[in-house]
């Protein structure tokens, strides 16, 4: 059946709304995902729920189950340390081949994106800073001008911002993000790829702390 742009339009909408939900942890992990309920709190049909929850299936972000409802992924240790290990060769990669290629028009529309997640860091805005955030890591992956790696890389990007965004440490992201972009702009391949591999590990104890504070919040209700 061929879909129409309207269709295809809410789609999109309700796909972008259940993936901030879900990365926001408005949807927690294991909650189920009732395609009359969603489509009634977003005033469309059935329909697009159906689409965008199969979206979001190939995304990582959610999981079909047999003859029931579908749930939000909850992911494991495994799960997790995968990303990672995924996220250091991505990085490296795209960093390093941003730096090599990147034009003044590439330099002019990161730095917008840093713009934006500093205003939002300043304001305290975690939602806004990790999606600026998340866009910063999406945009350099464009520049880096590898069509394979974007390929990838969009099969991936809903289980790498749902990683991206479990922290809450926007200013000291953005600061890294600063010195990642001034040696994109400088063009040193090497200082790009290591940066990238230091910021790794800044996201990686941020995550950590942000996921004990949680245990311990639990623990405590």
């Amino acid at each position: 059946m061929t879909t129409t742009p309207h269709s295809e339009g809410e789609t999109a909408r309700v796909t972008r709304i259940l993936r901030e939900q879900i990365i926001d942890g408005e949807r927690e992990p294991d909650a189920r995902l009732v395609e009359r309920e969603i489509a009634t709190s977003l005033d469309v049909s059935r329909v697009p729920v159906r689409e965008a929850l199969r979206a979001l299936v190939a995304e990582g972000l959610v999981l079909p189950r047999p003859n029931s409802w579908m749930t939000v992924r909850r992911f494991n240790e495994r799960d997790i340390e995968e990303l990672f290990q995924v996220r250091a060769a991505f990085d490296s990669l795209a960093f390093r081949l941003a730096a090599r290629t990147a034009s003044p028009h590439d330099l002019a529309r990161l730095a917008l994106v840093l713009s934006a997640e500093s205003d939002s860091a300043a304001l305290g805005d975690p939602h806004d800073s990790r999606a600026a955030s998340a866009s910063f890591h999406e945009l350099v992956i464009e520049v880096s001008g590898n069509s394979l790696l974007a390929e990838l890389w969009r099969t991936l990007s809903g289980r790498m911002r749902w990683l991206l965004g479990q922290h809450d440490q926007p200013t000291e992201m953005h600061l890294e993000h600063a010195q990642l972009y001034a040696a994109i702009a400088a063009h040193d391949e090497e200082a790009a790829a290591a940066l990238a591999l230091t910021h790794l590990d800044t996201s990686r104890r941020a995550f950590e702390s942000h996921r004990s504070l949680a245990a311990d919040t639990e623990r405590a209700d």
